[in-house]
């Protein structure tokens, strides 16, 4: 498969998000590593698979290894602490880097590490999951989670280069997969109609993991993310919309712990909640919150919230999103598919209403 190449456009800090198959093999994202030190942060699932080719294409330097327990509870300031003993250990320079191998957890950690050490290093993203490709690899959003709430401590810090290899899905569960198709279909809702209608034609050979078809989707994924980056960095305005979903999604996670629902399939919830959120102030038609119904259901992703959340505990819990303003709620809806908007001043009521049914 041909090397797909996206731009992050932000002046002197660009860079480039590469995607194909045997891009961690062939090594030649090393060209991006400046200095001698390097730490690689990694999980247990991930290390034993990919790597010794990591280290292999990084011959030559002085390495680093941290291997973190997988998931999303692992995303702790305990955990950050630990990053950057790693990197006191590595006496790492500030021509040092940090390579993020792994998901969106090892990814968001290890920029905030890079964020911190020295007020700033280097860090390379090796994204090996569909969710951290198309969306938390991207960007230069890094933190850890408190037990208040979802990335409450973190700072922008844009990586060097993204390299997503896309033979590296060959071993993601398939649960893992589903999830990441959530934060594709959120580009096809916020912005993209005839993208959305692209994936209603393609689901088999998306959960088939077709090699064109996920390239295509990754591919049409960054390009919308960099564009949205590049003229909106520290998500001022446009940038918010890249959050379809989420504000409900986090407060789902939340509730549950980090524990219960992936971060795909709370956002495939967040965003039903917020097209009929949409459809009940008539701001979108009813029958564009069913055609997302469908899809994401088609991807085997959920529709509905689990069982034993409290809506007023959800609520306070989207309050304390980074999207509130002053404590009062700043949602993400729409007026149907392609078309999202930044919404103020939603009635705790209407928020209620959706989240009891």
């Amino acid at each position: 498969m041909s090397v797909r190449e996206v731009r992050v456009a932000l002046g002197a800090r660009a860079y480039p998000i590469r995607i194909g198959g045997g891009l961690l093999a062939a090594g030649d994202w090393a060209a991006e590593i400046r200095g001698r030190h390097v730490l690689v942060i990694s999980d247990a699932n991930v290390a034993p698979l990919y790597l010794a080719r990591v280290e292999a294409a990084l011959a030559g330097h002085t390495l680093g290894r941290l291997i973190l327990p997988p998931g999303e509870r692992e995303k702790t300031l305990q955990r950050f602490a630990q990053a950057l003993e790693a990197l006191a250990e590595l006496r790492a320079s500030r021509d040092a880097t940090v390579v993020a191998l792994g998901g969106g957890v090892v990814g968001d950690l290890a920029g905030f590490a890079a964020a911190c050490w020295m007020r700033g290093i280097a860090f390379v993203q090796l994204p090996t999951t569909l969710l951290a490709m198309v969306d938390s690899s991207v960007g230069g959003k890094t933190a850890v989670d408190l037990p208040q709430g979802k990335n409450l401590v973190g700072a922008f810090h844009q990586p060097s280069a993204v390299i997503a290899d896309t033979d590296t899905l060959a071993t993601l569960p398939p649960r893992e997969l589903r999830a990441g198709l959530a934060e594709v279909v959120k580009y096809g809702a916020i912005g993209d109609a005839a993208f959305f209608a692209w994936l209603e034609a393609n689901v088999d050979a998306l959960l088939s993991r077709e090699p064109a078809a996920i390239a295509h989707a990754v591919e049409t994924s960054c390009r919308h993310k960099a564009g949205v980056v590049a003229r909106d960095e520290t998500e001022q305005g446009e940038r918010a919309l890249l959050n379809f979903g989420h504000t409900f999604g986090h407060a789902l996670e939340t509730d549950g712990e980090y524990g219960s629902l992936l971060h795909g399939e709370a956002v495939a919830i967040g965003m039903l909640l917020a097209a009929r959120l949409s459809a009940a102030l008539g701001l979108a038609p009813p029958q564009d919150a069913e055609r997302l119904q469908r899809l994401l259901v088609r991807f085997g992703l959920p529709a509905v919230m689990p069982a034993g959340h409290d809506p007023a505990q959800l609520l306070h819990l989207m309050r304390l999103d980074k999207k509130s303003v002053s404590g009062a709620l700043r949602l993400i809806l729409w007026h149907g598919i392609g078309d999202a908007r930044i919404v103020a001043g939603v009635a705790d009521d209407a928020v209620l209403d959706v989240l009891s049914r």
